[in-house]
């Protein structure tokens, strides 16, 4: 943020003879901030339930513009980025804040390749897990349980331990992922294999076999990869400010991104293109799509149509537009446009891009929605859709996180407004 404000906002309250100046500040894009933090000397707090209006912190990292669909990483469109880079660059972009050159692309690859493999004895903790638990739960577990594992770099002072801890948690997070999968599967787990891309790997890791090879066709690749970029980072989300908030304590990353996990798990976050088939079990067939329009648009109905719309956006999603693009790939090379299911999604989809409620209510197919049909069309699992998501959205993670570690910061304590009993004397029980 800068260090000089550009304008000053004027606050009079009734009763007070002063009235309380506040400093303005303006960022390379968006709005400008109203900088509240000397009201608490003034005897006040602010009040913003969900932190809709409040900038807890000032980042150079992602900005969105959500009314235009407007996403740049760094500076630069997520569509560019789509179609033209992969998902490694991004990471190296997103820690470092330049795209690399050929020579730091090849080493940052090579490093990522080379941490690819856990600790040997972190394959035990999984067998303290039910064959039934969530990939979600376990994911929560294991991910904190590295710090148990990787005492060398656990300094969040030491620039060096934070940029080998990001080069780990990128490299072994679809390791973590995979093994995750083939635990509840009761299947063997796939060690990763270097000579593979990291979407490759992954897939290699989710589907091979000891007894039976994978070959890992590059439009589903690519389309992986895709899914992994697109989820990559998107500013101050729940489980961005979660891992920034855990942070500020602290914490080692290993724990913060654990915590990032765990609130990435909800229905309203990170599990939303599971609650899109869940939605879409829910609906049956093709032939009972009116009548659930017909539910979702009574406001009395508590049934919702997942995967429409954004709490940022008010216009179409900028990944959901990549994503669509490569949906029609991936369901073109599998040929299964006659999945029942993927019929659904498809009338769905329509009936959102043409509908008069949906286009006046802006509730766009987001990337949630289209996420979810590829994962289903590749063969993953509907427990696995959010697991895949924090494997993606990592190196957005770690890079907040590093940006806030590397300056001044102070710990994160939201305030409230206290609405319950005001002081009162204990009653011993037999008086009550």
């Amino acid at each position: 943020m800068a260090n000089q404000a550009t304008k000053t906002a004027t606050l009079s309250i009734e009763g007070e003879a002063d009235a309380i100046e506040l400093p303005v500040y303006q960022g390379a894009e968006g709005p400008d901030v109203i900088d509240v933090g000397n009201l608490t000397s003034k005897g006040y707090f602010t009040y913003d339930p969900g932190f809709v209006s409040t900038a807890a912190c000032d980042s150079e990292i992602t900005y969105i513009d959500g009314d235009n669909g407007v996403l740049l990483h760094r500076g630069y469109p997520i569509e560019q980025l789509a179609e033209q880079s992969d998902y490694l660059e991004l990471c190296y972009l997103l820690l470092n804040g330049e795209l690399p050159d050929r020579t730091q692309r090849d080493g940052f690859v090579d490093i990522i390749k080379n941490h690819t493999m856990v600790h040997e004895q972190l394959r035990h903790f999984f067998n303290g897990f039910r064959r039934d638990a969530h990939p979600m739960a376990i994911m929560c577990g294991v991910t904190g349980a590295l710090s148990a594992f990787y005492h060398d770099s656990l300094d969040i002072d030491d620039a060096s331990h934070r940029k080998v801890t990001a080069h780990r948690l990128i490299a072994k997070m679809p390791t973590l992922a995979a093994m995750s999968y083939k635990y509840s599967q009761g299947l063997p787990f796939i060690y990763p294999r270097n000579d593979l891309s990291y979407a490759e790997n992954f897939l290699h890791m989710m589907f091979a076999t000891p007894c039976e090879d994978y070959v890992v066709s590059p439009t589903i690749a690519r389309a992986m990869d895709r899914i992994f970029l697109l989820h990559a980072d998107h500013e101050q989300n729940a489980s961005t400010s979660t891992v920034r908030l855990a942070g500020s304590t602290g914490a080692n990353p290993f724990a913060c991104i654990a915590a990032g996990i765990a609130a990435l798990w909800g229905p309203s976050h990170g599990g939303a293109n599971e609650a899109v088939l869940n939605m879409l079990d829910q609906i049956g067939s093709v032939d009972n799509i009116d009548k659930y329009i017909k539910k979702a648009k009574d406001k009395d109905d508590p049934f919702r149509i997942m995967g429409f719309g954004h709490r940022v956006y008010k216009n179409y999603d900028p990944r959901a537009k990549v994503m669509q693009e490569t949906c029609r790939e991936v369901l073109a090379e599998l040929g299964v446009e006659d999945n029942p299911t993927l019929q659904m999604a498809q009338r769905l989809e329509q009936i959102a891009l043409e509908d008069e409620y949906f286009v006046e209510k802006r509730l766009y197919p987001n990337v949630d929605f289209y996420s979810g049909i590829i994962l289903k069309a590749i063969g993953i699992p509907v427990e696995m859709f959010t697991v895949i998501f924090a494997t993606g959205r990592t190196p957005g993670w770690i890079a907040h996180w590093n940006e806030m570690i590397s300056g001044p910061y102070k710990i994160g304590r939201p305030r409230q407004l206290y609405k319950g009993a005001g002081a009162r004397d204990y009653v011993p029980v037999d008086n009550r």
